[in-house]
């Protein structure tokens, strides 16, 4: 094989919009697989039960059971838009939503995946006919770890992959291929003794560096997670309602990172602090219709809705409580549950809101709801 050829596969790269391009051998060392395992008998993967499934777990360890015979491992980063707003600044905007930048546009998996496929068939017009595998975020791959070990970046302590050029402000992709190519270097390390991110973390869901509980991260409680979200940690979510971006936002590499010249993710304006108000009108048919395209849809509305509640919560507004009142009686019982939470954070000291709680206690027909509503009233008749 041309020893210019790797350099060659990043150009092509490059055409598909992957600006970075870099390859690994097939292989996941001890190192990260024992990281996994460890993570998973711990139980912060939380409700993703598929995460420790045996099979899947054994292919994430094996990159040999998802391609037979592969050898080689492409790992691409495409960059989107960091977010038009410093942390301060989301944090200031109470009356508004947070929606992780990357979903401030169109959904990343499938423009992705067309991405790489195109990449993959220019590859076997130049390297000839080799089976290819290639994977975007659902697949059982150890993105990061593919990513540190071909050089495209280091795994920071909030264990996001960091490259010196670009920060963090990009998604990872991989094709697994039978082709021999000769590997980059792995990345260095590079964040020192810093530990911003771990510092910032508002329900402090980086237990150590490196490790991330997911049932303390805020994006798996507004985006994986489908449930009552504990009471505990509703406070500490601010006004966030999709996502968490604030471990990047702190982060010492991401100051100088500009916004891709083309970003295929093509953000709206309408997702960036979008009105928690405006949000909590939408039926079912106005939430897939508001979010058509974004990566937000596949939360579903009922679970994107308790998340505009808690925010509206936090806010400390009480002039969102009549529309709360009326969400009292929305179709979701989760939405009922958060509105009623929401309710009496914001009008501890209303007799007509307690009296609303109670008969939308007395109604409902909700187990779960039913639960957390009882402990809400209980909550506010101690502070009364």
């Amino acid at each position: 094989m041309r020893e210019n050829m790797v350099e060659i596969i990043r150009e092509k790269a490059l055409a598909h919009g992957f600006e970075m391009c870099r390859i690994a051998r097939a292989g996941v060392s001890e190192e990260h697989r024992s990281a996994l395992s460890d993570w998973v008998q711990n139980g912060m993967h939380g409700d993703m039960a598929w995460m420790a499934e045996k099979e899947r777990l054994a292919r994430r360890k094996s990159p040999e059971s998802m391609l037979g015979g592969v050898k080689s491992v492409i790992s691409l980063g495409m960059r989107y838009s960091p977010p038009p707003y410093a942390l301060s600044e989301a944090n200031a905007a109470r009356s508004r939503g947070v929606i992780s930048a990357y979903a401030h546009g169109d959904d990343y998996h499938e423009l992705m995946k067309k991405r790489l496929k195109a990449l993959a068939r220019d590859l076997d017009e130049l390297l000839g006919q080799h089976n290819q595998r290639v994977y975007v975020d659902t697949a059982p791959v150890l993105e990061h770890a593919f990513a540190e070990t071909s050089g495209l970046g280091w795994q920071g302590k909030h264990s996001l992959t960091l490259n010196r050029q670009f920060g963090s402000w990009f998604l990872l992709g991989e094709i697994f291929t039978t082709a021999d190519l000769t590997p980059d270097a792995a990345a260095g390390f590079h964040c020192g003794s810093c530990t911003a991110c771990m510092d910032v973390c508002p329900t402090k869901a980086i237990v150590a560096p490196f490790t991330v509980d997911a049932r303390l991260c805020i994006s798996y409680l507004t985006i994986e997670f489908k449930g009552f979200i504990p009471r505990h940690l509703r406070p500490l979510m601010g006004n966030r309602i999709y996502g968490c971006d604030d471990c990047q936002l702190v982060c010492p590499w991401n100051n100088d990172t500009e916004t891709p010249d083309d970003d295929i993710l093509k953000p709206r304006g309408e997702n960036i602090l979008p009105q928690l108000a405006m949000l909590l009108r939408l039926d079912d048919a106005g939430f897939r219709q508001r979010f058509r395209k974004s990566p937000v849809k596949r939360t579903g509305r009922a679970a994107f809705l308790r998340n505009v509640c808690i925010a509206m919560g936090n806010s400390g507004d009480a002039g969102f409580v009549p529309q709360l009142l009326q969400t009292l009686n929305d179709e979701a019982a989760l939405v009922r549950g958060h509105a009623a939470w929401a309710l009496s954070r914001l009008a501890s000291g209303s007799e007509s809101v307690a009296a609303a709680l109670q008969q939308a206690h007395a109604r409902e027909n909700d187990a779960d709801a039913l639960a957390d509503m009882h402990i809400t009233i209980e909550e506010k008749e101690e502070k009364s």
